[in-house]
């Protein structure tokens, strides 16, 4: 692996686990064992190191933010459409554990972090108007726009609100927190199969 990789991959799991703030260049480069100026030939400072791990979080999230439009999808993958976010968003939580603060730190990362929720939302908002379509669900226009806000909320701080009880901030747990969110909007048909996967996610 190239030193500039082992640097973003080095600095992701300390940011991950001490919280950015508490992360310093110079203990970047002790734990790689590199010296500090090594590190500072590739990347002039802690901010250049968080923006291009918040690139990197973009890059990956993309795709699965612009699904094709013109593909079948069943039950469970609206689900596993969940499931992969959470994911993404627990590998690179430290974007989130101290949101306000690090957007007004980074006025880049701000800006960069609510284009990318008005992409999620969009997306959400996008999957549960196929769900009506489908004839799965059957809220108004209104409630799934606060639907969106909620979903949204939940993906955002869940795992860390799980980490403040003491728990170790588990993604099912997530998946299945939206899945109770959406649940009562959709039709009686649907909400028994919802209800099942829902407690599948819980469980396993």
């Amino acid at each position: 692996m190239k030193t500039r990789d082992r640097i973003l991959e080095c600095a992701l799991e300390l940011f991950n686990r001490q919280g950015e703030s508490n992360v310093t260049t110079l203990e970047i480069a002790n734990e790689l064992e590199i010296s500090p100026g090594n590190l500072y030939y590739h990347f002039h400072g802690k901010e250049p190191l968080i923006m291009e791990l918040l690139g990197r979080f973009q890059g990956e999230m993309a795709a699965l933010l612009d699904p094709p439009e013109d593909i079948t999808l069943d039950a469970e993958d609206y689900w596993l459409f969940i499931s992969l976010i959470v994911e993404h968003l627990a590998h690179y939580r430290f974007l989130f554990h101290d949101l306000s603060n690090l957007a007004s730190r980074l006025p880049k990362l701000g800006k960069a972090i609510r284009d990318w929720l008005n992409v999620l939302k969009r997306t959400e908002a996008s999957m549960l108007a196929r769900l009506k379509a489908e004839g799965r669900l059957e809220s108004d226009t209104p409630a799934l726009g606060q639907l969106v806000e909620q979903i949204t909320l939940t993906l955002l701080f869940s795992l860390d609100y799980q980490r403040i009880l003491g728990r170790p901030g588990e993604t099912r747990l997530v998946v299945f927190q939206v899945m109770m969110l959406v649940i009562p909007h959709l039709t009686p048909n649907s909400r028994a199969g919802a209800e099942k996967l829902a407690r599948h996610f819980l469980e396993n």
